[in-house]
C-alpha cells in the first residue's frame, strides 16, 4: 500500500522505451494517483494516530496480565473451589454496594473469580466494578474498573477509549471510523499502482532518494495491504455510521446475531426480595444454575447474569473469543432451575459468525498472542509507510519545499464507460461509508474550486503578456 504519490513525473528522464500499445489501466492510473495522493496527504495523521494507538492496544493485553497479576491470580491452588454462591457471598461482604450485574466463575486452576457490580459509586456508568474472589479460600484479592465483554482493566480499557474515540466521548469516535473508511481506499490504490509499475519498481534496488524510499514503500505496503483492508473492514462494522448502515443491511439479510430468549416461565413470586437488595441469588441460587448450564455443555469460561426483574431467566453465556471459540449460552428459570432456552454459536447465521471472528481478530483476542504480535506487526508497517509517504513528498520539492501535487484533469482521460459506473459505485460507497463519500465530496469541490483559480490566473497572465 502507497500513502503518498508513488508517481514518476519528476525523476530524472530515462531512455526511452519501445511503444507498447496502451492498457485499459493507463487512462485510469493518474486518476488513482491524484485520489491516493490527497487521501495520503490528509487522511495520513489520522491513520497514524491510529497506528500508534492501535499497536499500544495491541500489547495492552500482555501488559495487563503483568500489571494486574495479583488480582487476576490466587495465591496458592487449592484442592477444590468454593461453591460460586459463596464466592459470591464474600465479594458481597466486602463490597455491598450496587447490584450484582453478572459473575465469571474461576475459569482455570490458578484464576480468581471475577463478580462484577453496577451501579457503584465512582465508577463508569457504562463500565463494572470487578471484585475478584479466590475460590479456594473466598479472600477478596482487589476489585478494578472493568469494561466491555472481554474483560478489560484501568490500563487496557484507557488504551482502547484513546484508540477509538481520544477520550473525546462519540464525538472522537469519528476520527476512528475516518481513518478506517479511507485505510482500504488508500491501501487498494497502493496496489494498483504498485502492480501498474512493478516492472520499474524492480530497478529501484541499491538506488538512492526518492527512488529509494518509493522502493521501500511499495514492497511493504503490498504486503501488508491485505491486512490493512482486512482492519477497514472489521473496524468499520462496529462504528457509528457506518457501523449502524451494516447492522441494518445484515438485519434485512436475517443475518443479525441472535440472542438467547431471557424470558421466565411458571410463577416467579418469591425471588424478587433478592433482586431488590442487590444480590445475585434469585429462586434456585447460582449453584443449581451453574450445574444446569454444565449439564448442556457450557464449560468454562462463563458469565451468569442474574435475572432482570420477576419475570426474566438468569442467563448463562461461555465467553471465549479465543480460537476455538465458545459462544454457547443458555437460560435458567430461576424457580426451576430448568434450561428454557438454548442458543449454539453454530447455529448463527453466516454474517453473524464472520462478523464476530472479525471483530475477534482485529482486537487480538482471537488467536491470542499471535494475533497480537500480527498486529502490531500491521500497526507499526503502517506507521513506517506513512512516514516514507511524508518523505516521498517532501523528495519530490527536491528538498526545498513540499513536492507539488498530481496535475489534474485526470479524469477526463478515462473512457465514458469505465468513469459512468465506476462514480455510481463510489456514490453508493458513500451513502452506506458516509465518512468517505463526505470527506471525498470535500476533496472533490476543494480541487475544483482551486483548479477554476488557478485557471483564471492563467488566463489574466496570457492576457498581461
Amino acid at each position: 500500500m502507497s500513502i503518498a504519490p508513488s508517481t514518476t513525473t519528476d525523476e530524472a528522464p530515462q531512455p526511452a522505451a519501445p511503444a507498447q500499445v496502451p492498457s485499459r489501466w493507463a487512462p485510469l492510473r493518474p486518476l488513482v494517483l491524484r485520489l491516493h495522493f490527497y487521501a495520503g496527504v490528509f487522511v495520513a495523521p489520522f491513520l497514524l494516530i491510529a497506528a500508534v494507538t492501535g499497536f499500544l492496544y495491541a500489547g495492552a493485553f500482555q501488559a495487563e496480565k503483568i500489571v494486574y497479576r495479583n488480582e487476576m491470580t490466587v495465591a496458592a491452588v487449592g484442592d477444590s473451589k468454593l461453591p460460586i454462591s459463596t464466592q459470591v457471598a464474600a465479594a458481597r461482604k466486602a463490597h455491598p454496594e450496587g447490584t450484582v450485574s453478572a459473575v465469571r466463575p474461576s475459569p482455570e486452576d490458578d484464576a480468581t473469580t471475577r463478580v462484577l457490580l453496577s451501579g457503584v459509586k465512582g465508577v463508569d456508568p457504562n463500565h463494572t466494578l470487578a471484585v475478584f474472589v479466590d475460590p479456594y479460600t473466598g479472600k477478596v484479592r482487589g476489585a478494578l474498573e472493568q469494561y466491555g465483554s472481554t474483560g478489560a482493566l484501568p490500563l487496557r480499557t484507557w488504551i482502547d477509549e484513546f484508540h477509538r474515540d481520544l477520550h473525546l466521548g462519540e464525538n472522537g469516535r469519528l476520527y476512528s471510523e475516518f481513518a478506517a473508511s479511507w485505510l482500504w481506499v488508500i491501501a487498494g490504490g497502493g496496489i494498483a499502482l504498485w502492480f501498474s509499475r512493478r516492472r520499474a519498481l524492480r530497478k529501484v534496488r541499491g538506488t538512492s532518494g526518492r527512488r529509494r524510499t518509493l522502493g521501500l514503500h511499495g514492497s511493504v505496503g503490498v504486503w501488508a495491504a491485505a491486512g490493512f483492508i482486512f482492519l477497514s473492514a472489521t473496524g468499520l462494522t462496529w462504528s457509528t455510521y457506518a457501523g449502524a448502515n451494516i447492522d441494518e443491511l445484515r438485519t434485512s439479510l436475517g443475518q443479525s446475531t441472535p440472542s438467547v430468549s431471557a424470558a421466565a416461565g411458571g410463577d416467579h413470586s418469591g425471588h424478587g426480595a433478592s433482586a431488590s437488595a442487590g444480590g445475585a441469588e434469585h429462586g434456585v441460587g447460582l449453584d443449581k444454575v451453574l450445574a444446569a448450564a454444565r449439564a448442556e455443555g457450557l464449560g468454562d469460561p462463563v458469565e451468569m447474569v442474574p435475572p432482570a426483574d420477576e419475570s426474566s431467566a438468569y442467563v448463562v453465556r461461555q465467553v471465549q473469543r479465543s480460537w476455538p471459540e465458545k459462544q454457547d449460552a443458555v437460560a435458567v428459570d430461576p424457580t426451576t432451575g430448568e434450561v428454557t432456552d438454548v442458543l449454539r454459536f453454530a447455529d448463527y447465521p453466516l454474517l453473524a459468525k464472520l462478523t464476530r471472528w472479525g471483530i475477534d481478530l482485529h482486537t487480538g483476542v482471537l488467536f491470542g498472542l499471535v494475533n497480537q504480535i500480527a498486529l502490531m506487526l500491521l500497526a507499526l508497517s503502517l506507521v513506517l509507510l506513512i512516514v516514507w509517504g511524508y518523505r516521498m513528498w517532501w523528495q519530490r520539492g527536491r528538498g526545498s519545499a513540499f513536492g507539488r501535487p498530481i496535475p489534474r484533469g485526470a479524469w477526463q482521460q478515462v473512457p465514458p464507460q469505465i468513469l459512468v459506473p465506476g462514480v455510481v459505485v463510489v456514490a453508493v460507497l458513500g451513502y452506506f461509508v458516509p465518512l468517505l463519500g463526505i470527506p471525498l465530496a470535500g476533496f472533490i469541490a476543494a480541487d475544483v474550486i482551486l483548479g477554476e483559480v488557478a485557471h483564471r490566473r492563467g488566463k489574466k497572465g496570457v492576457t498581461a503578456t
